[in-house]
């Protein structure tokens, strides 16, 4: 059974930082496409930032690029997402998602995948 499982979430001051983490299991890690999706109250879901272990492709979304970093450690299935400098808009359920046919940019603009984890909620104040 494929299973996501984020952590990491929480609240903090506009400015400062978060780290999330999604630990993967029930599949071959390296072979899919895995990242965070995010989603405020009356807004649709958007990529917020992917990787593909099996191209090194590797998507951002515009609004996040240099105050966000997606990584991971493969021998630990685990994806992370660094976030620096966070502003009250990126307040948001944050969800891990997988998906073993699309790279990262497919992913993160399609923002449709195979399988979902149960979100963490990232709340920034002002």
């Amino acid at each position: 059974e494929v299973q996501l499982v984020e952590s990491g979430g929480g609240l903090v001051q506009a400015g400062g930082s978060l780290r999330l983490s999604c630990v993967a299991s029930g599949f071959t890690f390296d072979d899919y496409a895995i990242g965070w999706f995010r989603q405020a109250p009356g807004k649709e879901r958007e990529g917020v930032a992917c990787l593909s272990n099996s191209d090194g492709s590797t998507y951002y979304t515009d609004s996040v690029k240099g105050r966000f970093t997606i990584s991971s450690d493969n021998a630990k299935n685990t994806v992370y997402l660094q976030m620096n400098s966070l502003k009250p808009e990126d307040t948001a359920v944050y969800y891990c998602a997988a998906d073993p046919d699309l790279d990262a940019p497919a992913l993160g603009v399609g923002a449709v995948a195979d399988h979902w984890g149960q979100g963490t909620q990232v709340t920034v104040s002002s």
